[in-house]
């Protein structure tokens, strides 16, 4: 599964990398549509998550509809070259992030079922990481082919890992040894007789971190936000194209400093509280925006922000998942994990539709100040709704 995601990612951060640059220069975009972009895609993903994760449960295997999600995005991501408008942007983009939806539960589920229990932070720890190792290959590609390429064209190159990342799911993932649903397994199947109901039944203390997970969800922008921001205060002194290079390396080196910190993060999960930890992401996650607040064309000021923008990626996105995995039936992992990340998904698309028009309308320094003060207030939520919450996991 890490091996699938490295290969995965390379194609779709490839693409992502030079997507806010190719919606502004090549078909008329601006900040707003970028966040637009970024956004839609996100809640047609988180709209589609709580239901694949569901159905996983139902059908008793993960692998299907893993096969058919790494697919789709290896498809419609490089499709986007063939796009002049911003709406087809738009349109492939949320084919892909369907794609997203329809792999991710299900790859989380099959994950802890298939590590010993207590070992599941490393275990998202190093899909994580090795998922990150392919978002900084992806963008280095782009990076050493604008000089030669024009942006469409790498987009049709990143077809090549996406391709690479469905032969090997296909041949290298299979399901854990399980019986399917059907109603001799009757505790299992009144859980998931309905997705309404697999999604009431699921347990208090899940859902009070849903809330917190919501809120930080909202402040959560996509880190190319980041990468956008940079090319925009080095533009004046730069001139466009290098501006866009200075940007897309300095997202490179989120991307290193993410998958440097996931798999210790994982491990450091594994021994410590989870949400203390969890905790400690989402307020790194609020000094990154401070920092922006303050933002220059300065290359130390930006190494701190991207630092700490990876460093709380690595964090939030592999402690995030260990924490829910104590707190979810194991007859209900996908519903569970996909219910978490609609919950991501829905924070997504406001983040990063609302940060969008804030930096355009308002000004860089009030969005990133609002943004900064939602991360925190969700730290703080953590705390209080999960205040001496740490039991084990479901058995």
């Amino acid at each position: 599964m890490g091996l699938t995601s490295l290969f995965a990612d390379m194609n779709y951060e490839m693409a992502l990398s030079i997507l806010p640059f190719f919606i502004i220069f090549s078909v008329g975009g601006s900040a707003a549509i970028v966040g637009l972009v970024e956004g839609g895609a996100d809640m047609a993903s988180s709209l589609s998550k709580s239901y694949f994760g569901y159905y996983s449960d139902k059908l008793g295997k993960r692998t299907p509809l893993m096969y058919l999600g790494y697919l789709a995005t290896a498809v419609f991501m490089p499709a986007i070259g063939f796009a002049t408008m911003w709406v087809q942007v738009l349109v492939l983009k949320v084919g892909a992030w369907v794609g997203r939806g329809a792999r991710s539960p299900p790859r989380d589920a099959l994950l802890v079922e298939s590590v010993p229990k207590g070992t599941e932070g490393k275990a998202f720890g190093l899909q994580e990481g090795m998922d990150t190792v392919g978002a900084a290959i992806g963008p280095l590609i782009a990076l050493l082919l604008i000089p030669h390429l024009p942006y469409s064209q790498i987009f049709f190159v990143s077809f090549v890992p996406g391709i690479i990342a469905v032969g090997v799911a296909v041949l290298l993932i299979r399901d854990r040894p399980q019986k399917k649903l059907n109603k001799t397994n009757e505790e299992r199947w009144k859980a998931v007789e309905s997705f309404g109901k697999s999604v009431r039944v699921l347990s208090r203390r899940f859902k009070l971190l849903l809330l917190s997970v919501g809120i930080f969800g909202i402040s959560n922008f996509s880190n190319l936000i980041f990468s956008l921001r940079a090319e925009q205060v080095f533009q004046p002194s730069l001139g466009v194209n290098s501006a866009t290079q200075v940007a897309l390396g300095f997202y490179i080196f989120l991307n290193v400093i993410y998958a440097a910190f996931s798999y210790p993060a994982g491990y450091l999960a594994d021994r410590v509280p989870k949400k203390n930890l969890l905790a400690a992401g989402y307020s790194i996650f609020a000094l990154a925006c401070i920092a922006s607040v303050f933002e220059t064309p300065n290359y130390e000021s930006l190494a701190v922000i991207f630092t700490l923008a990876g460093l709380s990626s690595g964090i939030v996105n592999t402690v995030e998942r260990a924490f829910a995995s104590e707190m979810i039936d194991p007859a209900m992992k996908g519903t569970g994990y996909g219910v978490l990340q609609t919950v991501n998904g829905v924070g997504d698309f406001i983040s990063s539709t609302m940060v969008g028009i804030l930096l355009t309308a308002v000004s860089p320094a009030f969005g990133f100040s609002v943004m900064g003060s939602l991360a925190l207030l969700a730290s703080a939520t953590l705390f209080i709704l999960l205040r001496g919450s740490n039991a084990p996991a479901p058995s």
